[in-house]
């Protein structure tokens, strides 16, 4: 076995996915919690991006980030089963990463704008005509902005919860077709070595 997965980004992957299972949870029913919860998964994205340009080997990205053409011809193999196994992130998974990096960077950006109003001062020229009334007010009374800002959030928690989803089916998959478990090398950091039409 071999180290791949070093403790910077395991401690990112299970912190993001608690930081945003927690916040799901919290969303109507604590709203102190929720919004802490949102600032820690902010730092973690933070943490991934400045860990995925300085970090080792395999979490940089640009050791596994692939373009487009990649992509589908990974996702066209896998539809087929022929596709290869890669010790770091395949390019599927490499697009997932950045999927869901985004996603949730839009997610805590809006919460943050959302905590205080006057955080919104640029959104009305962009947002409010297209959610105000006639006095200036959202449908539930917000200020200018803040009913588009919560449509935009509850959208990129929605996407979120859609790319997890994915995520995780795709991680079932790719444990079945390579015979290794890809949930516990993310706990213990290890994988097997590049075999023969490995990607190392």
């Amino acid at each position: 076995m071999i180290r791949v997965w070093d403790p910077v980004v395991r401690f990112f992957h299970w912190g993001l996915a608690a930081c945003f299972a927690l916040a799901w949870l919290t969303a109507e029913e604590v709203q102190g919690a929720h919004e802490w919860l949102g600032y820690a998964a902010a730092a973690l994205v933070a943490l991934r991006v400045v860990w995925g340009l300085t970090g080792s080997h395999y979490a940089r990205f640009a050791q596994f980030v692939r373009g487009p053409g990649a992509v589908v011809a990974y996702l066209r193999d896998m539809a087929t089963g022929r596709e290869r196994r890669y010790v770091g992130h395949n390019p599927a998974g490499a697009a997932m990463i950045v999927a869901l990096l985004l996603s949730m960077a839009g997610t805590a950006w809006t919460g943050w704008l959302m905590a205080e109003p006057e955080r919104q001062v640029l959104l009305p020229a962009i947002v409010a005509p297209a959610f105000a009334d006639e006095d200036g007010e959202g449908e539930h009374g917000e200020g200018r902005g803040d009913g588009a800002v919560e449509e935009v959030h509850e959208a990129l928690a929605n996407l979120m919860l859609v790319l997890v989803v994915l995520h995780l089916g795709g991680v079932a998959l790719a444990s079945m077709r390579h015979r290794e478990n890809l949930a516990r090398s993310m706990v213990t950091g290890l994988k097997r070595p590049a075999e023969p039409g490995d990607v190392a």
